[in-house]
């Protein structure tokens, strides 16, 4: 068996050489990267600390947080690294694990989300039974369902990959992706296609039309009612909304961009693209929740100024 069958490194070449500029472009992904921890930490610690908070759509909020944080650190520690590098060589083992990382954050995210929706189109078309269907216990059941089932289903999908004899090591990415190296396969990919088919269906798809589901019949319950109620429920729902809408766009262009022909595009317009699947979710989550949902705003405005007392 040669070694080039098995290259023992991957060559990122989305990284654009941009001389001088690396070194204020790392102070910014650095500080971006800053902001995702200190903002989503602050979500964590406001719905740890505040025992009113301790209910299923806030606990939800938490592992959304979480998850931000553990995408996130699975891209930037390496990304960071890679600006002020001018080699952008991945071991085999560092590569297959960033594309654990990353896949399983983005499952997490999304399964996440379509729970998020249960718990909303509960509260909303049966309010009077939330406390019954929402309990601890069935809390638990569907953050495990939502952890588990990625966890192994993307790993059935890296092993596949990494089994695979391949006739290059080219990445044209700024992070290690799997349909990326599978492209790279010297043998057919058929059965890699049937389960990343599957995959994909069960952990993108299903929670997708899922959301789409519990909101439409959200919408048909707010047509019925007064205009106070559909207030109460836009200002309930809307956070999810928004992070749902934002989280299918990204998605969108990260499988959009893993179809085409990156080479055809502009190197930045593909690199923010790119960065867009793994870096404005962890932004954009805890500003929305933090700034939309008044429960958690006046808390961390009560941490604030007790820190400002201190």
């Amino acid at each position: 068996m040669e070694n080039n069958t098995y290259p023992l490194y991957f060559n990122l070449t989305m990284f654009v050489n941009i001389g001088n500029y690396r070194y204020p472009t790392f102070v910014l992904c650095f500080f971006v990267y800053a902001f995702i921890i200190s903002a989503n930490l602050v979500i964590i610690l406001v719905i740890t600390r505040e025992k009113s908070l301790h209910e299923p759509m806030y606990i939800f909020i938490l592992c959304l947080s979480m998850n931000s944080l553990y995408g996130s650190a699975g891209f930037f520690f390496r990304f960071l690294r890679d600006l002020l590098s001018d080699t952008h060589l991945v071991s085999r083992p560092a590569c297959f694990t960033q594309i654990y990382v990353i896949y399983t954050y983005a499952s997490y995210e999304l399964t996440i989300l379509g729970i998020m929706a249960y718990d909303r189109y509960v509260a909303v078309c049966h309010p009077l039974h939330y406390c019954s269907k929402l309990t601890p216990r069935v809390i638990s059941k569907l953050v495990a369902l939502a952890t588990i089932y990625p966890a192994f289903s993307v790993a059935t999908c890296v092993y596949l990959a990494s089994r695979l004899p391949l006739c290059g090591n080219e990445i044209p990415k700024v992070f290690c992706a799997n349909w990326n190296v599978v492209k790279l396969s010297c043998v057919p990919t058929d059965l890699n296609n049937l389960i990343g088919m599957l995959v994909s269906t069960t952990t993108v798809f299903l929670p997708l039309v899922f959301v789409l589901y519990t909101y439409a019949r959200i919408l048909l319950i707010c047509r019925k009612r007064s205009s106070e109620f559909r207030s109460k429920v836009v200002q309930s729902c809307l956070p999810h909304v928004v992070t749902f809408v934002n989280y299918s766009i990204t998605v969108f262009c990260d499988v959009a961009l893993s179809r085409i022909n990156l080479e055809e595009l502009n190197p930045f317009l593909a690199i923010i693209l790119s960065l867009e699947f793994v870096v404005i979710p962890p932004i954009l989550n805890p500003l929305v929740y933090g700034l939309k949902l008044p429960d958690i705003r006046k808390c961390i405005l009560r941490m604030l100024s007790c820190s400002k007392r201190l």
